[in-house]
């Protein structure tokens, strides 16, 4: 989301304290400082990023040298909007923070005042921490009130409400709210109107007065969509259908979700494409300086020895003619196809910046759910190993299963590009049939228990005992089609039906059925189940789901070569069944069981450093490590590695790579030209292929991706540990 409601104080204050100077003697430097912070601002009101660290960067190192504090403050909080507004928003923070503490020791209250406004603003709307935005915010509010700024002390007013409005705390806001309705006139814009009705609209709400909620909701919608409404606009359509769906108008709540979610995917959009197109920017500000004067130094050089050389000069005059040339008889080809030319060029552009957004969601996505289900599985695996007790515990079986099968499943959701792109490659595990049905049917037992339905199950007697395949993803697909019939069926029956259909020399056909007798399928709905995105409404009942679920069904079919058949009628109930190959050989099966079952422990000790923030992942990795006989000591960050690294020796080091402050590729560059060769292991959420050329590059050995199977990680830490032994 764009930065609605942190620009309305950035660009007021900025207005106000980038014209201000402290009384101080007016010396040249001084002037310097002051000429360059205003083009820093200049520039930022321009969205000149770049531009702007620099200036910024100059004068701050000028302020330095002068001592003055304001100056200082307000260098670093400029910086701290540059990197707002990028979405570094650690950065932002730590430049905040360092703005702040020269704000209080100049004692420029007006300066403290943009200070935490704009914190409360980072808080609230970056990092949903709401109560530390509160916080902020008053704080704020307190200078602002010292001050008289009314149209500040309005905006904060409104933000204080909106804060405590979502924690549902609507008493705590109650006296904000009614100090901006006093002083609308304040707001002074827009965009604000619509927050403060729709505030109004949320609060009437949460009283019951739902006429005069619904009132002040409509005014909020009625503004135009202009750039800067749009914002506000979606959250007020997003808050208005909240409210019209606990009224029972579910209609119409969804009518305005629609709305929300079309506008802030505009919004998003806007956001990916102005980030990606200003990255990269860095604070080394006096080195780029240096360079760019190199470089014209350079040219100028050049364009000496051009002069001093008539020969070059000639050759020049010839080489332009005959680009001159070139480029008139390119201009005429190009006129002849340049309608079709410039509708594959914006195709072309259109299709590029479409797969750059999705790559950029995906691997955002892909990152914070696989950090958190790391620790899901991690912990569950440490209660099966710890309480040896609950082993045979159906209920535990059937949390590890799940765990396991939502690892699987997010992981196709995120990667469903790869799917349809066959790049998924099927994996060959060993499996009883009989078993994985029978926890899929316990793992829903409480989906079943909730609509009062039975599960049958029948599994043909004639299939092997073990079969080979890949078992996750016909989990995944039975999963989906069961809890789909269960969920669609009410006091009735859901079957599972296997049945051996033909052998083919090792392969064995297994015929699956799944059929329920609940509510069925229309036919003219029967073609668009299995299309990504689409929910089929039945008898008007609210059925929730992502419309991801029979999609994925068809395409991990497909990786099977195979297909599914749908056989429906309204009221009668539905079918769905599909025949999938599985390999029977008893010899590759326990050469199979024999790989898995590897003996993870070792006759040494061997001293592991684990470089991880976060609290959970620390207790579980620090378990799986420490329960094979290994030496184990945890870090928070970067700097805590370097630090133990130059008091103590490590076998190898597990780092993290998206830590605050410093993260894992610039930890390990940093401990590799200290000269230390300890193996460096990348323990990460994000996905191999995208950051193994920057892990190579920074000194990493290798890489393991969260969550992982402890025999894989014992396998590399062994062999790098010995490689590494053996090459001293």
């Amino acid at each position: 989301m764009l930065h609605y409601r942190f620009c309305f104080l950035i660009f007021t204050f900025l207005n106000v304290f980038c014209l201000e100077s402290p009384a101080q003697n007016h010396t040249v430097s001084l002037l310097k400082v002051k000429n360059l912070t205003q083009e820093a601002c200049d520039y930022l009101d321009e969205t000149n990023y770049e531009k702007s660290l620099k200036k910024s960067g100059v004068a701050l190192q000028y302020a330095f040298d002068l001592k003055n504090d304001t100056l200082i403050s307000r260098n670093y909080n400029i910086i701290g909007i540059n990197f707002h507004d990028l979405g570094e928003i650690n950065k932002a923070v730590f430049f905040y923070k360092k703005a702040l503490f020269y704000a209080e020791r100049s004692n420029i209250v007006s300066l403290r005042m943009m200070i935490t406004s704009n914190l409360g603003n980072l808080y609230f709307f970056e990092k949903k921490m709401y109560s530390d935005g509160i916080a902020y915010y008053k704080e704020s509010l307190k200078f602002g009130r010292q001050q008289k700024y009314s149209k500040e002390v309005a905006i904060t007013n409104l933000n204080i409400v909106w804060s405590y409005f979502k924690i549902g705390n609507y008493k705590e806001g109650l006296p904000y709210l009614q100090y901006i309705n006093k002083h609308q006139n304040d707001l002074k814009g827009k965009s604000n109107d619509i927050a403060l009705n729709f505030l109004n609209g949320i609060y009437w709400g949460s009283e019951n007065q739902n006429d005069k909620a619904n009132a002040y909701f409509l005014k909020a919608i009625s503004y135009n969509k202009s750039k800067d409404e749009k914002p506000d606009l979606a959250y007020a359509h997003l808050e208005y259908s909240k409210f019209l769906s606990k009224i029972g108008k579910h209609k119409e709540a969804y009518n305005n979700l629609v709305i929300y979610n079309k506008i802030t995917g505009e919004l998003y959009s806007q956001e990916k494409l102005k980030k990606a197109s200003i990255a990269g920017l860095n604070l080394e500000l006096d080195e780029y300086k240096r360079q760019i004067e190199k470089i014209e130094n350079e040219k100028t050089s050049q364009l000496q020895s051009l002069k001093k050389s008539r020969i070059i000069v000639i050759l020049f005059i010839l080489i332009s003619l005959i680009l001159l040339f070139l480029i008139v008889t390119l201009i005429k080809n190009i006129r002849l196809k340049k309608k079709h030319n410039l509708e594959l060029l914006k195709a072309k552009e259109m299709a590029e910046e479409a797969s750059v957004l999705k790559t950029q969601f995906i691997s955002t996505i892909s990152h914070e759910l696989r950090t958190p289900l790391y620790g899901v599985v991690g912990i569950t695996n440490m209660l099966l190993e710890e309480h040896k007790e609950l082993s045979q515990s159906e209920h535990l079986s059937a949390l590890k299963f799940s765990a396991r099968y939502l690892l699987s499943l997010v992981n196709d959701i995120l990667q469903i590009n790869k799917i349809e792109e066959n790049k998924v490659v099927l994996e060959s595990l060993t499996f009883n049939i009989s078993d994985e049905i029978t926890v899929i049917k316990n793992s829903l037992s409480f989906l079943s228990q909730k609509n009062n339905n039975k599960i049958n199950v029948e599994i043909d007697s004639a299939i092997p005992e073990y079969l080979i395949g890949d078992k996750l993803r016909l989990a995944q697909i039975l999963m989906n089609l069961v809890s789909n019939a269960l969920k669609f069926t009410k006091d009735g029956e859901v079957e599972i039906r296997v049945k051996q259909d033909r052998i083919e020399g090792k392969f064995y056909y297994l015929s699956f059925l799944i059929k329920d007798n609940g509510v069925g399928i229309a036919a003219v709905d029967q073609n668009k189940i299995f299309e990504k995105f689409v929910q089929v409404g039945r008898k008007e009942e609210d059925y929730q789901g992502t419309g991801l679920g029979l999609s994925i069904v068809k395409r991990l079919l497909g990786l099977f070569g195979s297909s599914i058949t749908l056989e429906s009628d309204l009221g009668a109930g539905t079918s769905f069944s599909f025949i999938i190959p599985f390999e029977h050989d008893p010899l590759k099966t326990k050469k199979i069981i024999e790989n898995i079952e590897v003996d993870l422990t070792s006759s040494d000790i061997y001293k592991i450093l684990i470089v991880e923030d976060n609290l959970i992942n620390q207790l579980v990795t620090k378990k799986i490590i420490e329960k094979n006989n290994f030496v184990c000591k945890v870090v928070d960050d970067g700097f805590g590695a370097l630090s133990i690294l130059e008091k103590e020796e490590f076998d190898l080091i597990l780092m993290d790579i998206n830590m605050p402050l410093m993260n894992g590729f610039e930890t390990t560059k940093r401990i590799r030209q200290l000269g230390i060769k300890t193996p460096v292991v990348a323990l990460t959420a994000f996905d191999k292929d995208e950051i193994t050329d920057e892990a190579v590059s920074s000194g990493m050995n290798d890489i393991i991706v969260k969550p992982f199977e402890p025999v894989k990680l014992f396998k590399i830490l062994n062999y790098l540990i010995n490689e590494s032994k053996n090459a001293d």
